[in-house]
């Protein structure tokens, strides 16, 4: 048999009832003893049995995400913000992507029903009544970039609107009047948000200025289409605003390819800052959302409602700010 934690008890000379404690993360326990318990641990090659700690604890330690997808550079920042925070509470992340509509969404976390304490959820296809329908009542969830929690659920977010609208107002200060402006999914909430910011500073920094608005889905092939279009006028937008950066590289690919030069034949800028952004030549203009700090604060969240305490943090709502980060794409 393995050791058990008797075993430890008994060679730490302490109680059961100490290391438990340990292993539960109290903070009744001292850092002196807590480290002596952990040292003990290590001696022995003490392994936690999981399934009875859960059974003690009526705890999976084990979180369910549900993202959009699992593929690109966004995603895989998320999951690593996400994964880091678990790990530094003891924790295990269980994965699954949202590829359908919401009849897909409501599957999958149903399948996450018993399995996980909480839930993180990234989907446009995602509210608080399809929540309702298919969680138990008192499963805690934390959604994330969503304006479909209506104040019932706990919520991270960025303020996409101020951000598209500060990009706005620096190509605009740039000496850009014609500024184009590429769409996400028309469903997801963080798209329209970005969409509403460019509308607003393009009317108030920009008068007169016409919109002049491509559609785009978040994925690099949409925006390749939209640079190819644009390659082939004769007249074409000062500036090109994409409501991410696969869009934007994928344009910029496309409008290079044609002979366009970036920026002198028309400036560009993206959204989200995703490591690739600063790679591209010339470097992208962008907005640097902190992608893996909005994954570690929705964990962070979720844990302090599942009942582990994480002190000083609101528990039911966030909004992370965005930043610009100017480079050579803009001119």
């Amino acid at each position: 048999m393995g050791v058990t934690i008797k075993d430890v008890a008994r060679a730490a000379q302490v109680s059961v009832a100490s290391v438990s404690r340990v292993l539960n993360g109290h903070a009744t326990v001292t850092q002196e003893t807590r480290d002596h318990i952990l040292a003990v641990m290590k001696q022995l090659r003490y392994v936690p049995h999981e399934g009875a700690r859960s059974l003690s604890t009526n705890l999976t330690n084990m979180v369910g995400v549900l993202l959009p997808d699992l593929y690109g550079e966004f995603f895989s920042e998320m999951i690593r913000g996400i994964d880091g925070a678990a790990r530094l509470r003891g924790l295990h992340i269980l994965v699954a992507s949202l590829h359908g509509g919401a009849e897909e969404a409501a599957a999958a976390i149903r399948t996450m029903r018993g399995r996980v304490d909480g839930l993180i959820v990234m989907s446009p296809h995602v509210d608080a009544d399809l929540l309702a329908q298919n969680l138990p009542e008192h499963l805690p969830v934390v959604l994330v970039n969503s304006g479909a929690g209506g104040g019932a659920y706990a919520s991270v977010s960025i303020d996409n609107y101020s951000a598209a609208y500060a990009m706005v107002r620096h190509l605009a200060a740039c000496g850009h009047r014609a500024i184009a402006f590429i769409t996400g999914p028309a469903d997801n909430h963080e798209a329209l948000e970005r969409l509403r910011g460019y509308r607003a500073a393009l009317a108030d920094l920009v008068p007169g200025a016409k919109e002049i608005v491509y559609e785009g889905d978040f994925s690099e092939q949409s925006g390749t289409r939209v640079g190819a279009a644009l390659a082939k006028k004769r007249k074409r937008p000062d500036a090109l605003f994409a409501a991410n950066d696969m869009m934007a590289v994928g344009a910029q690919i496309a409008l290079q390819q044609a002979g366009i030069a970036v920026p002198r034949d028309i400036a560009l800028a993206g959204f989200d800052d995703i490591p690739v952004a600063r790679y591209v030549t010339p470097a992208l203009t962008t907005v640097r959302v902190p992608i893996a700090e909005l994954g570690a604060q929705a964990l962070a969240r979720l844990t302090q409602r599942i009942g582990h305490a994480d002190t000083g943090i609101d528990s039911t709502a966030a909004t992370l700010d965005a930043q610009l980060v100017v480079r050579a794409s803009s001119g």
